[in-house]
């Protein structure tokens, strides 16, 4: 794989690509979890570049964070700005429209936090966003209104179990998609909770804790939103 690291805004970033594909390719932001850009996102970096994607791991923090107080300290000042957060993201997507590597079809994964924020890209309606996959994510919404309607194509990856978007959530997120006329899925896996795609995670009594099973299941749920959408 190709790894390019840029910065955009302020903020750092990095492009994966594979050499195997060549020429322009639709692309794909990568956003993190609260722990920012990690061996998590760059993994799934790799895995959309060999599916032939150009992947852009996005920075939403501006820095580098200095232990897990620091990236709870930047994630909540952005939870509580969302209006600054959605500057991020558009940051980020104006970064890989720029780039030269896409061919104008884009989309985005995002983790935990990240999750919020394809959600988030989602609502601002972006014409040329064709899908987002947002896996174990968090549903509350922004303060700013979202496009009445919007094109992306959804998908949230999501434990049933996971007690950071809990099922009155889930049902709080299908009731306002349906009303923005998005084509949507939820996954919904039982027995699953939050960071099941992080190996690291390993506290099923605070409904925190790493799934195989349901990680391969929600990759091959995005891959095929993907394949059919960019």
């Amino acid at each position: 794989m190709q790894h390019q690291d840029q910065t955009y805004e302020g903020f750092s970033g990095t492009i994966v690509t594979d050499p195997a594909h060549s020429g322009p390719r639709p692309g794909v932001l990568v956003f993190h979890s609260i722990a920012w850009r990690g061996p998590i996102e760059m993994a799934a970096a790799e895995r959309l570049a060999a599916m032939g994607y150009a992947a852009f791991v996005a920075d939403t923090y501006g820095k580098a964070p200095d232990g897990p107080e620091e990236c709870r300290t930047l994630m909540n000042g952005l939870n509580a700005d969302r209006s600054e957060l959605r500057r991020r993201i558009e940051a980020a997507l104006d970064w890989m429209r720029g780039a030269g590597e896409t061919n104008g079809n884009h989309a985005a994964i995002g983790f935990c936090f990240g999750g919020k924020c394809v959600l988030d890209l989602a609502r601002m309606g972006h014409e040329d966003v064709k899908a987002v996959a947002s896996f174990h994510g968090l549903f509350d919404k922004p303060t700013w209104p979202g496009a009445p309607r919007f094109p992306a194509s959804v998908l949230a990856l999501h434990g049933w179990d996971d007690p950071l978007a809990t099922p009155e959530q889930t049902l709080a997120l299908a009731a306002e998609l349906d009303a923005a006329e998005a084509d949507w899925q939820i996954l919904a896996m039982g027995g699953v909770g939050h960071a099941f795609t992080n190996p690291g995670a390993n506290d099923k009594a605070g409904g925190k804790h790493y799934d195989a099973r349901a990680t391969e299941r929600a990759w091959a749920a995005a891959a095929q939103l993907f394949a059919t959408t960019l």
